[in-house]
C-alpha cells in the first residue's frame, strides 16, 4: 500500500508534463481535463489513504507538496501560453512564488527546528483544493470552447489567488513571530 500511495504521489510530477504537452494541441484539451482531474484527485486520495493505513512518511510529506507545485507550475504555464492571458500568467506566478516562498519557509523551519509553523492548515487545504478546482474549470472551458465558463474561471482565479496570499502570509507570520 505504501508504494501505491507514493505512486499516486509521484503521478502529479509526470501528469503535470503530460497535461502541458496535451495544452499544446486543442485536441488535448479534453485529455489534459481529464488527467488534471486525475491528478487533483490523486492529492485527496494519496494523503487520505497514508493516514487511513497509518502510512504517513517523510518522503511523503515532501514530495507530497512539490508534486503539487509541479503540476501547478506546469497547468499556469501551459494555460497562460495557450490562453495568451496575461491576467492568468501574472496571477499564477504571484502564485507560484508564493509556494516557492513557503517551501523555502519549510526548509527554514525544519532546520530551525520550528515545523509546527508551517503545518499545513485547513485553509492551505482548501487553497489547494480551489486552485484545482480553478484549473479544471479552465480546461472545461478550453476543450468546450466556451469563453463564459474561461470567464467564470478568472474569478475562481483570483479567489484563490486571496487564499494563496493569505496562507502564504500566515505560515510566514507563524515562521517569524517571536
Amino acid at each position: 500500500m505504501a508504494y501505491f500511495i507514493n505512486l499516486l504521489t509521484f503521478s502529479r510530477i509526470f501528469l503535470g508534463v503530460i497535461i502541458f504537452a496535451l495544452l499544446t494541441r486543442p485536441e488535448g484539451y479534453f485529455p489534459a481535463l481529464i488527467l488534471f482531474f486525475i491528478a487533483g484527485a490523486s492529492d485527496y486520495f494519496d494523503g487520505y489513504l497514508a493516514r487511513k493505513y497509518n502510512l504517513e512518511s517523510t518522503l511523503g510529506a515532501v514530495i507530497d507538496p512539490i508534486a503539487d507545485k509541479i503540476l501547478i507550475t506546469f497547468t499556469v504555464i501551459a494555460l497562460s501560453v495557450d490562453l495568451g492571458s496575461s491576467y492568468v500568467a501574472f496571477l499564477g506566478s504571484i502564485m507560484l512564488a508564493r509556494e516557492y516562498w513557503v517551501s523555502a519557509l519549510r526548509d527554514f523551519n525544519a532546520r530551525e527546528g520550528n515545523i509546527n509553523a508551517t503545518q499545513v492548515t485547513l485553509l492551505a487545504k482548501i487553497k489547494t483544493a480551489v486552485q484545482l478546482g480553478t484549473f479544471c474549470l479552465y480546461l472545461l472551458g478550453l476543450y468546450l470552447n466556451n469563453a463564459l465558463i474561461v470567464f467564470v474561471a478568472n474569478f475562481f482565479l483570483f479567489t484563490a489567488l486571496i487564499i494563496t496570499l493569505q496562507t502564504g502570509l500566515s505560515y510566514t507570520i507563524s515562521t517569524f513571530k517571536k
